[in-house]
């Protein structure tokens, strides 16, 4: 058990790994909600306890299973990002093997990654899909809620049900997240922002989200009005538009680096140009152009200073969907300078010196991120061929 205290609610309570665990009497989907990846974003612990606790001492009706599960406990309990190493930052699958197969446990960290991925592969062996994962985090920052999303079709078919911004292509710039991880798997994952850390308010936006994500999937047995109620909920705790946004830019922070983030900056805030964003090692960070800012760092622990971001194009999101469902990355293969990694045919291996033409921009169009880049070659990786779409085509979401 590890305690954990709400800053906001001036409120502590004793939790497990598993915070809470239900299951239906009807057949459904099993929905995984992580609360407290990051130790100083308690919000979505305390949001899953009060809906799991309502859904007992209300006795609604469940179908399939719902999971709350905590995540960075000794983080949590000592109200820090991290203890060691950003837990979220650690989900790569020849790390996880050290972890888990060769039991090469340094700190506490990779002990806690391997209890979850312990616990996250018992319910995809024991539960039934279509599975779904959703992680409850904060910034420093105050901000109107949002998602981020890895940029699979699957992902934006789902999250498109939500009147929320969407942000594409963190993982091309945040490597080792949870989420990122599960995607690989092919499952629908996804992460929602709900307010600054200590935030009453963000709570409350976690809440609300809980409940819509449980009637959306139909885990929770509601009728239509009561879902569109609680979709209204949602999209009024935003003050954006519900649009999709990709990122661009990520200013890095070194170990060596001493970065303070200038006050006064929010997410989507559209900046002009010549501001002063941050300090960098005593010297002042000023944008170039007129940028739009998304996740300032105001917190000592965190090696992302903050990200900028701009809005895609509706014709974008629908030739990109186009040009995926005809594979035209097969064809690309054919062209010299692009081949296949491997025989899994998701990574693409692109020769600059050769395919110069091969802009980032229309890989992104395919469905590919960059893992890895030099002056010489560019390696991006594909979500589609993982994507276990056939399992979410009874979901009503899907067929809408």
């Amino acid at each position: 058990m590890s305690l954990v205290h709400s800053i906001a609610l001036e409120e502590t309570v004793k939790i497990d790994r598993v915070i809470d665990h239900i299951v239906g009497t009807e057949e459904g989907p099993t929905m995984v909600f992580f609360g407290g990846i990051h130790g100083n974003e308690p919000a979505g612990v305390f949001a899953l306890r009060q809906v799991f606790d309502e859904i007992r001492s209300k006795k609604l009706n469940i179908k399939g299973e719902i999971y709350a599960i905590s995540g960075n406990l000794g983080a949590l309990e000592t109200h820090q990002r991290f203890q060691q190493e950003d837990l979220n930052r650690i989900w790569f699958p020849d790390r996880i093997e050290d972890i888990i197969e060769k039991q090469k446990i340094h700190h506490e960290e990779e002990n806690e990654l391997s209890q979850l991925y312990l616990l996250i592969q018992d319910i995809l062996e024991n539960s039934n899909p279509p599975f779904y994962f959703l992680d409850l985090h904060t910034t420093s920052s105050d901000t109107t809620p949002f998602m981020i999303l890895n940029d699979s079709l699957l992902n934006r078919k789902y999250g498109s049900n939500y009147p929320l911004p969407i942000i594409l292509g963190i993982e091309e710039y945040l490597k080792g997240a949870l989420l990122s991880y599960i995607n690989e798997l092919g499952y629908v994952s996804l992460g929602f922002e709900s307010g600054q850390h200590d935030d009453e308010k963000a709570i409350r936006n976690s809440v609300d989200f809980i409940r819509y994500s449980l009637a959306l999937t139909q885990s929770l047995d509601v009728t239509e009005k009561e879902k569109e109620l609680l979709r209204e909920k949602i999209s009024n705790t935003s003050n954006d538009s519900h649009r999709f946004y990709e990122i661009y830019h990520q200013h890095d922070i070194g170990p060596e680096n001493d970065f303070e983030m200038f006050p006064g900056f929010s997410n989507f805030q559209k900046v002009p140009k010549g501001v002063s964003l941050a300090l960098v090692d005593g010297v002042e960070l000023k944008t170039t152009k007129r940028r739009q800012i998304f996740m300032p760092l105001y917190q000592k622990q965190g090696n992302e200073g903050f990200y900028f971001i701009r809005p895609i194009p509706k014709i974008w999101l629908w030739l990109s969907k186009e040009l995926r469902r005809f594979k035209v990355d097969h064809i690309l293969v054919k062209l010299p300078g692009v081949e296949w990694a491997d025989g899994k045919k998701d990574i693409l291996v692109v020769d600059q010196r050769i395919a110069r033409f091969f802009a980032k921009s229309f890989l992104h169009l395919l469905g590919y991120r960059a893992r890895r880049s030099d002056k010489t070659h560019l390696m991006a990786k594909n979500r589609e061929r993982a994507s276990k779409s056939n399992e979410y085509t009874n979901a009503l979401w899907f067929n809408q």
